[in-house]
C-alpha cells in the first residue's frame, strides 16, 4: 500500500469547525433572548394578575385603611372564592385558586384549607356525586377530601 508523499493540510478543518463557530455565535444570542423573555414575563408592577387576588388585595387594604382589624389575605381569598363558587362551577374556581397560589406563593400553605372549604361548599350546592366530578389535583387533592368530608 503506497501512501501519498504530498503533505496534507487541513485549512478548513471540516464541518465540525463550522458547527462550533455557529454554536459559539448562536448560543449566547439564544440565551440572552430567552432571558429577556423570562424577565419580561414577570409581573413587576406589584399588582396581581388574578382578579381574585385583586379583590383580596382591595379588601385587605380597605380594611386596614379604615382602621378595622385587617383579615389575613388567605381568609379574604377563601371568602371571595366561596362567593365566586355561587356564580361559577367549581372547576373555574379551582383554576382561580391555583392561579392565586401561583401568583402569590405565600398562600400555598393555606391552599389545602381553602380547597377543602370549596369542596364542602360544592357538596352543599351540587351534591356529592356532581361535586366530585369537578375534583382535580389542586393543593394535593384537598378539594376531593373536602367533598369526602362533607359527604361522610
Amino acid at each position: 500500500m503506497k501512501h501519498s508523499t504530498t503533505p496534507q493540510t487541513r485549512s478548513g478543518r471540516g464541518p465540525a469547525r463550522r458547527v462550533g463557530r455557529t454554536l459559539a455565535f448562536v448560543l449566547p444570542v439564544v440565551l440572552v433572548f430567552s432571558g429577556t423573555l423570562a424577565v419580561a414575563h414577570v409581573n413587576w408592577s406589584g399588582s396581581p394578575s388574578s382578579p381574585v387576588l385583586a379583590a383580596a388585595d382591595t379588601a385587605v387594604s380597605g380594611a386596614s385603611s379604615a382602621g378595622a382589624s385587617s383579615r389575613a389575605p388567605h381568609e379574604v381569598l377563601r371568602d371571595s372564592l366561596l362567593v365566586e363558587l355561587r356564580r361559577e362551577n367549581p372547576g373555574v374556581v379551582l383554576t382561580h385558586l391555583q392561579q392565586a397560589v401561583n401568583d402569590r406563593p405565600s398562600l400555598a400553605r393555606h391552599c389545602t384549607s381553602i380547597a377543602r372549604a370549596l369542596g364542602r361548599e360544592a357538596v352543599r350546592m351540587y351534591g356529592s356525586t356532581k361535586a366530585q366530578s369537578f375534583a382535580r389535583p389542586v393543593c394535593d387533592t384537598s378539594f376531593a377530601s373536602g367533598v369526602l368530608a362533607a359527604h361522610g
